[in-house]
C-alpha cells in the first residue's frame, strides 16, 4: 500500500473514531438530562394520605383491553389525549388493594363518564369487588350529575347515592336496533352475494334485508328480556327496593312528572333510587368532613385518583414472577387474520402469545380471557390448534368469557379444558357466513369496462368486477357448508355431545350464560377469578401460585422515548404541538368509520367469517 493511501486510511478511520466518541458523548448528554428530568420527578412523588378516598371515576367503555398499539396509547396519554376506556381488570385491583390499604378510608365512584351501552358482565363483576370491598366496614359513596343505566347498576351496589339537584336518571330498558343496507346497496348497483348457514345466522341480514327478520328479531328480545331481568333485580336487592319498581318507575315517569308536579331529581329521591340531592360542590364539603380537607386537592378533600394509587401500591399487587405462575392472556376484539394490535384479536399474534405461555417453563396452566364477537374462522382456527398444543404440551387451558364470547369467540374457547361465563355472557351464535360483492353493474354505470384472458374458467371468478357464475356460487356456498360442518364437529367433539344435538342449538343462534350452562356449551358459573382458581386446580397448584399476562410490550426505544417524554411533561415542558387536532368533522367521519370498521376489515383467507353482529344497545 502505498504512503499516500496508507495516510487516506488512517484519517478515515481517526474521523470515524471521532463520529463514534461524537455520538457517545451525545448518548452520556440525553442520559444525564433524562436522570435529572427523573430526579427532579423524585421529589414530586404523590404521598397516599392517611384517611384517603380513593377516586374511581371511569371514562368511556369498561374494557377487558385497551385498543391499539401500546406506544400511540402511551404517547396519547402523555399528550393528554384522554382515554375513553378503562381497564375492568384496573377497577378490580384497585379495589381489591384499598380493601386492606389501612391508608384507605372509603371509595368514591365518580360516573359521569360512564358509557352507555350494554356490558352487564363486567359490571357485575366490579359490583362483586364493591361488595367485597363494604365487608370490610369502609363505606363507597357514588356522585354523578346524571346516571345512566350502566352508572346507576354501579351507583347502586354503593352505601349511598347522591346526584345534582338538576341532574336525572335515564332507565331507558335494553334495545337492539340495526340499520339495514338493501336499498342503498341495489341503488349502488352492486351485486351483494351472500352464502351462509344457520337459520338464524342474522350477520349477513344488513346487507340483504330492510328490516330485521322474525328469528333475529325473537332472538334478541328474548336476550335482551334475561339480561333487563338481572339488572333490574340486581338493583332492587342492593337497594332494598320493592319488585317491579324500577320498571314502574321507567314506565311511568311523565306520569308521576304530571302529577306530582316534580322533577326528575325530586322524583329519584322520593321513589329511594338516590339518597340525597347536592351539587359537586357539596359533594366535595361532605367529603371533607370523612377524608379531612385538602388545599392542594382539587377535590379539596384528601384522595387519590385509580390510576395514580395504582401506581403507587405496585409492590402490594400479585407477584407475576413467582416460580410456578398462572398464564392469562386476553383475546379482546374481532378476530382477524395475521398480527394485530391490541384490542383485537389476531389469529397469528395470538397464537404466539400462546405459544410463549406454551414455552415458559413458569407457566403450569393458561387462562383465554375472551371477549369478541369472533370473525375470519381461519385465525379462530389458528388459537385453536395453539389452545390444544397447549394441553398436549400438559398445559391446562381454561376458557373465561367476559361479555361476549360469540361464534368465532365460542369457536377459540371451545377445545378448554374448561369453560366459564358469567350469567349475562351473551355466547353462541355457532354458524358460519361468506359475502362477495362484486362491482360489474357500478362500473358499468360510470363506463369502466373490465376483459381479459385466462387459463381456465375460474381465471376471472372471484373479481369484484366481474358477475359470480352459477358454478363459482355452488362453490363457495359448498366451502360455507364444509366450514359450518367443521365448527359443530369439533364443538361435538371437545364439548363432548351429540353432533346432532349441537347442530339443533347452532344455527346461529345467541344465548345467555344461563342458557349455554344448561345446553351444555360451557362448564360453570363464574368469572375471571373463579377461573383462575380452577386452571391451578387443573395444573395441580392450588396455591403459592402467581399470575403472569402475557401481552405486547414497548420495546426498550418505546419505553426510553415513552419516559423521556413522560419526564419533560411532568416537569412541566409543552408538549401540546405534539397533540393531533380534531375537527367537528373528524367526529363525522369516526361515525361512518364505526359503521363500516368491521366489514372493512375482514381479511379472512378464504372469505369465510364466525362472526356474530349481537352487539346489543341501550
Amino acid at each position: 500500500m502505498s504512503i499516500k493511501n496508507k495516510i487516506k486510511t488512517f484519517f478515515s478511520k481517526l474521523l470515524l473514531g471521532l463520529d463514534g466518541f461524537r455520538k457517545l458523548l451525545h448518548l452520556f448528554f440525553l442520559m444525564f438530562i433524562f436522570l435529572f428530568i427523573i430526579g427532579g420527578l423524585s421529589n414530586k412523588i404523590m404521598i397516599i394520605k392517611d384517611n384517603s378516598s380513593l377516586v374511581i371515576a371511569p371514562i368511556g367503555n369498561l374494557v377487558e383491553q385497551y385498543e391499539g398499539d401500546p406506544y400511540d396509547r402511551a404517547l396519547s396519554e402523555i399528550l393528554g389525549d384522554e382515554s375513553q376506556q378503562i381497564l375492568v381488570q384496573d377497577i378490580i385491583d384497585s379495589l381489591e388493594l384499598a380493601k386492606n390499604d389501612p391508608r384507605i378510608n372509603s371509595v368514591v365512584f365518580e360516573l359521569d363518564g360512564l358509557a352507555n351501552s350494554i356490558m352487564n358482565s363486567k359490571l357485575e363483576r366490579i359490583a362483586v369487588a364493591i361488595k367485597e370491598f363494604r365487608k370490610t366496614s369502609k363505606p363507597v359513596f357514588a356522585f354523578a350529575n346524571y346516571y345512566n343505566q350502566n352508572a346507576y347498576y354501579l351507583a347502586a351496589h354503593a352505601n349511598k347515592i347522591y346526584m345534582d339537584p338538576n341532574g336525572i336518571i335515564m332507565f331507558q330498558g335494553f334495545g337492539s336496533y340495526v340499520n339495514y343496507y338493501k336499498n342503498l346497496i341495489e341503488k349502488l348497483k352492486i351485486d351483494w352475494n351472500v352464502f351462509r348457514v344457520g337459520t338464524h345466522k342474522s350477520a349477513v341480514e344488513p346487507f340483504i334485508r330492510n328490516d330485521m327478520s322474525e328469528e333475529d328479531r325473537s332472538s334478541r328480545l328474548k336476550i335482551l328480556n334475561e339480561l333487563w331481568k338481572k339488572y333490574e333485580n340486581d338493583i332492587l336487592e342492593n337497594r332494598s327496593l320493592s319488585e317491579n319498581s324500577l320498571t314502574n318507575f321507567s314506565q311511568n315517569l311523565l306520569k308521576y312528572i304530571e302529577e306530582e308536579n316534580a322533577d326528575f331529581a325530586q322524583l329519584a329521591k322520593k321513589y329511594e333510587f338516590v339518597d340525597d340531592l347536592i351539587t359537586e360542590i357539596e359533594f366535595h364539603k361532605k367529603m371533607t368532613s370523612f377524608s379531612g380537607t385538602d388545599i392542594q386537592n382539587e377535590r379539596g378533600y384528601q384522595s387519590i385518583m385509580l390510576i395514580d394509587y395504582l401506581s403507587k401500591s405496585q409492590s402490594l399487587r400479585i407477584s407475576e414472577n413467582q416460580e410456578k405462575n398462572i398464564a392469562i392472556i386476553i383475546a379482546s376484539g374481532e378476530i382477524l387474520h395475521g398480527t394485530q394490535p391490541p384490542g383485537t384479536i389476531g389469529g397469528k399474534s395470538t397464537a404466539r402469545l400462546l405459544l410463549d405461555a406454551r414455552q415458559d417453563k413458569t407457566v403450569q396452566a393458561v387462562v383465554l380471557r375472551i371477549d369478541s364477537p369472533g370473525g375470519s374462522a381461519f385465525a379462530s382456527d389458528q388459537i385453536l390448534n395453539e389452545i390444544v398444543a397447549l394441553q398436549t404440551a400438559g398445559k391446562p387451558v381454561v376458557a373465561s368469557m367476559s361479555s361476549l364470547a360469540a361464534s368465532g369467540g365460542y369457536w377459540i374457547a371451545m377445545a378448554a379444558d374448561k369453560i366459564l361465563a358469567r350469567e349475562t355472557t351473551i355466547t353462541g351464535s355457532i354458524g358460519i357466513f361468506g359475502m362477495l360483492p362484486t362491482f360489474q353493474r357500478s362500473f358499468d354505470a360510470i363506463g369502466i369496462g373490465a376483459d381479459g384472458v385466462g387459463t381456465s374458467p375460474w381465471s376471472r371468478e372471484f373479481r369484484l368486477d366481474h358477475k359470480m357464475s352459477q358454478d363459482s356460487k355452488i362453490l363457495f356456498q359448498k366451502i360455507v357448508d364444509q366450514g359450518y360442518d367443521n365448527f359443530i364437529t369439533k364443538v361435538a367433539k371437545y364439548r363432548r355431545m351429540d353432533k346432532g344435538d349441537v347442530d339443533t342449538i347452532a344455527q346461529g343462534q345467541i344465548w345467555t350464560g344461563n342458557n349455554a350452562l344448561t345446553m351444555g356449551l360451557i362448564d360453570q358459573i363464574g368469572d375471571l377469578e373463579e377461573s383462575i382458581i380452577e386452571a391451578a386446580k387443573l395444573a395441580g397448584i392450588e396455591e403459592g401460585y402467581g399470575q403472569k399476562y402475557f401481552d405486547k410490550e414497548l420495546t426498550p426505544s418505546e419505553q426510553f422515548t415513552i419516559d423521556f417524554l413522560s419526564g419533560l411533561n411532568h416537569f412541566g415542558f409543552d408538549l401540546s404541538f405534539l397533540k393531533g387536532r380534531h375537527s367537528p368533522l373528524d367526529n363525522v367521519i369516526g361515525f361512518f368509520e364505526s359503521i363500516s370498521s368491521s366489514l372493512l376489515r375482514f381479511n379472512d383467507p378464504k372469505g369465510i367469517y364466525a362472526h356474530c353482529f349481537c352487539s346489543l344497545v341501550l
